[in-house]
């Protein structure tokens, strides 16, 4: 399975932008989205950034990470969840 993952810009040009997350540092392709400026987040998947993250959903996505590696290990994982539990899924706006 392969997962993307929300990365940081630290520095970049037209076609690469060097990125973190945590203490991962790794050198991606801006080739779909542009250059992005320094602290910019980025969605990366197989080394290419896919697509620009606001930082609410930068975090979103790294709470799911990290309940899903507790999850993976038998851990306690719902509080990486919070913002999905007692909450009514809803359709799309296409589906209603």
């Amino acid at each position: 399975m392969c997962l993307g993952v929300p990365m940081t810009v630290i520095e970049g040009d037209d076609v690469t932008a060097l990125c973190a997350r945590g203490d991962e540092r790794r050198r991606v392709s801006v080739l779909l989205l542009g250059p992005q400026p320094a602290g910019a987040k980025v969605l990366v998947h197989i080394d290419s950034a896919v697509r620009v993250l606001d930082d609410e959903e930068a975090t979103l996505i790294d709470r799911a990470l990290v309940g899903l590696e507790a999850a993976m290990r038998g851990e306690d994982f719902e509080s990486a969840f919070a913002d999905l539990i007692d909450r009514e899924p809803q359709l799309p706006e296409h589906l209603r």
